[in-house]
């Protein structure tokens, strides 16, 4: 003979209780807000861009050449490195599919609202870039291609930086 628990049924408002309390839990956890910094120069205002993604760029980067694109992948910076690469895990990373990112003097970015540019010194630290997801404005120029001409082109006169 088995031994069965017995089942306490539970009242209608004491349903109601813990589905109010699940879905307070599930609405707090999505206003976590993680607020992008985005930096920003107005060297290029009045200029619109493109949004493309990043495989596409990388397939058909000459019909960009010359243009302004806007465009999501992972940056990744070292010695002789300042790269976008796509931001999939599944996919080759090697700078034969990646676009040399080329920063300029002459479009500082700033953070947003503020006057702290994006390669200076604040609050104690530097702003790490190094393998974050950013989305980035710039003009596409397969004629330039990176450190030892092995990128497929490069993005100069960046203007915007997401992340």
């Amino acid at each position: 003979m088995a031994f069965t628990r017995a089942r306490i049924p539970l009242s209608s408002a004491c349903k109601a209780a813990i589905f109010h309390l699940l879905f307070i839990a599930c609405v707090l956890q999505s206003c976590k807000s993680d607020k992008k910094k985005i930096y920003q120069s107005n060297c290029d205002d009045g200029i619109s861009f493109k949004r493309v993604g990043f495989t596409q760029l990388i397939d058909s980067i000459d019909n960009y050449d010359q243009q302004y694109v806007e465009v999501y992948g992972t940056y990744e910076e070292g010695k002789e490195e300042s790269a976008l690469v796509n931001d999939s895990t599944f996919v080759d990373h090697s700078s034969e599919h990646a676009i040399w990112v080329n920063f300029s003097q002459d479009c500082p970015l700033y953070l947003t609202g503020t006057h702290k540019g994006i390669f200076e010194y604040n609050d104690g630290k530097f702003t790490q870039l190094n393998n974050k997801s950013i989305t980035i404005r710039g003009k596409i120029d397969v004629r330039h291609k990176g450190h030892l001409g092995s990128y497929k082109g490069t993005i100069d006169r960046v203007s915007f930086v997401a992340m």
